[in-house]
């Protein structure tokens, strides 16, 4: 599995999205901290939860980098996280 794929299936499993989108932005970062070839290191969340509801911004990444943080101790270098609750637009 990839890291991609485990990337959501945590996300999944642990916020019932109503949207989830993950990106692998490795390629972004060739020559940067953190690449490795094959990629996988760089990734970008957006995601939509109830589960953010009346949470803050810190509180959401706060909770994101709880459930991915064997990835984030491992092959994950960065990960840009923009989550909101059910219903908000933050453009």
């Amino acid at each position: 599995m990839s890291t991609r794929d485990a990337i959501i299936n945590k996300l999944r499993e642990a916020f019932t999205p109503e949207s989830l989108d993950v990106a692998d932005e490795s390629h972004l970062h060739e020559g940067h901290a953190g690449h490795r070839p094959g990629g996988e290191t760089h990734f970008r969340v957006y995601i939509v939860s109830p589960a953010f509801e009346g949470k803050s911004r810190i509180e959401r990444h706060r909770m994101i980098n709880a459930t991915l943080s064997a990835e984030l101790e491992g092959s994950v270098h960065a990960l840009a996280i923009k989550a909101e609750a059910s219903g908000e637009n933050a453009g």
